[in-house]
């Protein structure tokens, strides 16, 4: 069989496209036990968490770092499916960076230019930079496990959209113990955590998902 009929053949596939989705659903939900349990283990919910919890600033990292897993997770399901559309799941994916762009204009318009420099770097770099990345090495690694019983075309790719949806994940987590509320803040610093698993996600995807 050519590999082009292989891949058509795949993409009408339906019983296979329902067992990989509930595959993947089994891979987020462990990968979110697995991170809860880190975070509960390891850290916890910052000090004043009831009272950050009544602040739009610590409300809307949620916003942001659920919208990237959902929007992630969604483009995973149809990157395991050859032949499968992405075009709303990859513009959808836009939706965070956007919501996020729109905060930090809203912030600079609001806040006096002589405290940028300080909410930008805050008091808690070195965590996030870190933590973020340690949670999400367990979604990462049952999120691999299920784009293998997939049929991903472009390895690489769903890699990396793995390393988006597993730093998601991550980052609800440790939303919820970071004390940085300013979107300047997450700005600069959740991305650059983000990006690293990313990246890992791209390089290991790229060896274990061939087929």
């Amino acid at each position: 069989m050519k590999t082009d009929d292989l891949i058509n053949a795949l993409s009408q596939d339906a019983p296979v496209r329902w067992r990989f989705g509930r595959t993947l659903m089994l891979a987020v939900a462990g990968g979110a036990l697995v991170a809860a349990l880190l975070f509960f283990a390891l850290m916890g919910p910052r000090p004043d968490f009831m009272d950050a919890a009544g602040t739009v600033r610590f409300l809307f990292k949620f916003v942001l770092t659920v919208i990237l897993a959902t929007t992630a997770t969604g483009l995973i399901l149809r990157l395991a499916q050859p032949g499968a559309p992405t075009g709303g799941w990859r513009w959808a994916l836009i939706l965070a960076p956007a919501l996020l762009a729109i905060a930090v204009v809203a912030e600079l318009m609001v806040m006096p230019a002589e405290t940028w420099g300080t909410r930008l770097v805050g008091t808690h770099v070195r965590f996030c930079l870190t933590l973020i990345p340690m949670l999400a090495i367990g979604p990462l690694a049952l999120l691999l496990l299920a784009l293998r019983q997939g049929a991903p075309t472009r390895p690489g790719v769903a890699g990396a959209v793995a390393g988006l949806a597993a730093s998601g994940i991550a980052a609800t987590f440790y939303a919820a113990n970071c004390t940085d509320d300013s979107p300047l803040f997450v700005a600069t610093w959740y991305p650059i955590a983000i990006g690293f698993v990313t990246l890992v996600g791209y390089l290991v995807g790229n060896r274990v998902l061939r087929w």
